[in-house]
């Protein structure tokens, strides 16, 4: 189960938008137990027992841990083995997130293998500065998620964050371009404080992403901070249980009744304009479709443009899309590669067979990652060395399945099946990432072929007119 999964059943399960730091704080505990803050007064069972009590009394009342590294490293190798046993401690369905912050490019590689794979826990934040380089290594792993930094309270940041002080401040554009990184299940947005200002400007950017709320105060307007910075769906924001309610000796009735303000609060927003369909007992919840980040991610990385364009086919369409673009932006890829897989693994065949020139990289992708043998029809026979029509080794009578980029007429992915034909392999399944839905599939089935597809343009069209992302007349342009 991924992170966004497994978040989502948390929320619906507890019933919660709460999280709880599990840190080692030695302030806040000396101050409880009347000791000194001195590091060697406060022992390792001491703080380890303090973060079993509160793991204990929110285990139900939470939707995810998140656990700051910087306190853990600060009592050295006695914190890291403070980390290890606390991060067994926690139950395997309420994910965690690790606050590293990290922003060394150098080590992400490594550190990202550490804290996903050694340490196993569910997201991490980092620094982006360094930018897509520092984030590729932790993206590449599909069940995981980063949050990245993206706005801090503390009055120096702002000389930063807000430059140049007119038009498009820097914290906003770096919202803007960390979605192209990752998916909406993979990355989402860090906030140091939770002002509603700076949470309406992030959310009117990133309507989707998941934002993650450093710090707030009970004092503060909780109407107008969930107001800003939940998305139309009542969710997508993730909120901590102040530190001092969870150094109580029994931190759950306060916690308790921090949830339930927050819900009600939030079934008021939600009520009051409401989106979804799905409500459960107390709030409503965004069930997304399995495809629903992926074709946002398509649409902002701009995939999908309007305006007449001469297509493949000689058909001049109100609109293009250009799916070469992805194999620049390998997360992405890596999710497409994964929708196509799924329906891969239910079909029969022997090698896979790309369509010149736009799928043969996923075509490549495919057969690495499926460890399947791959073969090409060329579009044109070499007049040189080979002159071969197909390019691979195959033999006579090997089952082939093809993949191709998108369906709008089926003219070309017919004629590279033709081409293995006629060297004598059967081709029986066509795999595209889009269908245009014009019929084409019945055209494959009439001469033949099985047409399957990741993704229909009705089903792009309503997802991207739902989120925002196009207008009523754009919408009717994709869907008819």
């Amino acid at each position: 189960m991924n992170f966004f999964d497994k978040l989502l059943q948390a929320i619906e399960r507890n019933q919660s938008l709460l999280y709880a730091g599990l840190d080692p704080d030695i302030e806040n505990l000396a101050k409880r137990d009347g000791a000194s803050a001195i590091l060697p007064s406060v022992d390792r069972t001491l703080l380890s027992d303090q973060l079993q009590l509160v793991i204990a009394e929110t285990a139900d009342l939470v939707c995810a841990y998140k656990l700051t590294l910087g306190y853990y490293q600060a009592l050295g190798a006695t914190g890291l083995e403070l980390l290890q046993q606390t991060l067994a401690a926690i139950p395997a369905d309420i994910p965690v997130i690790l606050d590293a912050k990290h922003g060394d490019l150098n080590t992400s590689t490594v550190f990202a293998q550490t804290v996903f794979e050694d340490w196993k826990v569910d997201a991490v934040t980092l620094s982006p500065y360094p930018g897509l380089d520092l984030a590729a290594p932790f993206l590449v792993y599909p069940a995981k998620a980063v949050f990245v930094l993206c706005t801090t309270d503390n009055p120096s940041a702002a000389v930063l964050q807000e430059y140049p002080g007119t038009g498009l401040p820097f914290y906003l554009h770096l919202v803007k371009e960390a979605q192209t990184w990752g998916t909406q299940e993979q990355l989402g947005l860090e906030v140091g404080a939770a002002m509603p200002e700076i949470l309406t400007r992030i959310r009117n950017i990133a309507p989707e992403r998941l934002i993650l709320v450093q710090e707030w105060s009970e004092d503060q307007n909780l109407a107008q901070m969930l107001a800003a910075g939940l998305n139309s769906y009542g969710e997508g924001l993730l909120l901590p249980v102040p530190p001092d309610l969870l150094t109580t000796e029994h931190p759950a009735e306060a916690v308790q009744a921090l949830r339930d303000t927050v819900n009600e609060a939030r079934l008021k927003i939600v009520q009051e304009s409401p989106t979804c369909d799905l409500w459960l007992p107390d709030v409503c919840f965004l069930q997304p479709s399995p495809h629903r980040a992926l074709i946002l991610q398509l649409y902002d990385l701009g995939c999908i443009m309007f305006g007449d364009r001469v297509q493949a086919s000689g058909a001049i369409f109100p609109y293009y899309i250009d799916l070469r673009i992805i194999i620049s932006q390998p997360q992405i890829f890596h999710q497409i590669l994964s929708a196509y897989a799924e329906i891969l693994k239910d079909l029969h065949f022997d090698r896979i067979a790309g369509i010149p020139y736009g799928s043969l990289p996923t075509a490549t992708g495919l057969a690495l990652r499926l460890d399947r043998p791959m073969i090409f029809p060329r579009k044109e026979v070499k007049s040189h060395g080979t002159q071969r029509a197909i390019e691979g080794h195959f033999q006579a009578g090997e089952t082939i399945v093809v993949v191709d980029d998108i369906l709008i007429s089926g003219n070309s992915v017919m004629q590279g099946a033709t081409k293995l034909k006629d060297a004598g392999l059967n081709v029986e399944d066509i795999v595209v990432l889009i269908d245009h839905e014009k019929g084409v599939k019945d055209r494959l089935q009439e001469n033949g072929y099985r047409g399957h597809s990741v993704l229909g343009m009705g089903e792009v069209a309503e997802t991207l007119y739902e989120a925002g992302r196009i207008n009523s007349e754009q919408f009717q342009i994709l869907s008819h």
